[in-house]
């Protein structure tokens, strides 16, 4: 069995971050450990939260898991708290990546053309840095405007996709995936471009609900995918496919509008999907 670590907070309640990456990478049979960033009593769409920054314990962890040997298949990292967290990060990958594993870097910052409120401006250019050490990278589209100075557009041609990815490899990753892609109204998708000139895309249903923590799901869902061996491609539209099923799922939830996708009664679903793309590469 494959075992990768995760970098990201923990709400202890409500669906987003580790407590989404945990159940699904698991449920892909993939074991997943975690090095949690900061501890919050419940994800930041609630009116009132406690927050406990991990900053001082990322390193001991890794000091003890060095010592013990412990190796790992893959790295993904989500959301993450500071640029003196994305600092750490990449002294992690220093330690833990290689060319035998896979790093994974969902750069979770921004979204519909602003920086989180968290963050500061200087924080695109730290989180840059986390980027290039790794082998994919799944931002949004406000997310890689503002990890390559580009400006941010809602409205854009196949050139103007094409321009992002270029720039965010050139930030050092082998591969940059866009998430959140629509030439049409009635669709929305994913796009990548690797450095071997590669390049792919894959659409679904557009569909009307949006909700906290489906990037996440998609993300933890991609990590899982290519540990299972799917091609990125696969991992990709399984991903998207996945999601799509979980916000079906939750629009009959009145709490899901804050409380984050309903994706643990689809989790089925995502192993038929899994088990199905596995079976058509044998």
């Amino acid at each position: 069995m494959k075992r990768i670590v995760t970098l990201q907070d923990i709400s202890c309640v409500g669906c987003c971050s580790i407590t989404v990456a945990l159940p699904v990478i698991s449920a892909m049979g993939v074991e997943c450990g975690i090095l949690p960033t900061a501890v919050l009593s419940t994800h930041t769409m609630f009116k009132n939260f406690t927050c406990k920054d991990l900053s001082d314990q990322i390193e001991p962890i890794s000091d003890m898991w060095e010592k013990e040997h412990i190796t790992f298949d893959g790295v993904y990292t989500g959301y993450l708290a500071s640029k003196e967290q994305c600092a750490q990060v990449v002294r992690f990958f220093d330690r833990f990546s290689n060319e035998n594993n896979l790093t994974l870097v969902e750069p979770a910052m921004a979204d519909n053309g602003k920086l989180y409120p968290a963050f500061g401006e200087d924080f695109p250019k730290a989180m840059a840095e986390v980027c290039a050490k790794a082998d994919v990278i799944v931002p949004n589209i406000t997310e890689a405007a503002l990890l390559t100075g580009m400006p941010y557009k809602t409205e854009y041609d196949h050139g103007y996709i094409r321009e992002l990815l270029e720039r965010l490899l050139e930030l050092g990753c082998g591969t940059a995936v866009l998430t959140g892609v629509s030439y049409e109204p009635e669709k929305l998708g994913v796009a990548y471009l690797d450095r071997n000139g590669k390049e792919f895309s894959y659409f679904t249903e557009r569909c009307e609900q949006s909700y906290h923590g489906t990037g996440d799901i998609y993300a933890s869902t991609v990590m899982g995918g290519l540990m299972r061996g799917l091609d990125l491609g696969d991992a990709l539209s399984l991903a998207a496919d996945y999601v799509v099923a979980c916000i079906k799922a939750t629009a009959v939830s009145e709490e899901g509008r804050w409380y984050g996708a309903r994706f643990e009664s689809v989790i089925p679903k995502l192993c038929a999907m899994l088990q199905e793309r596995l079976d058509s590469r044998e």
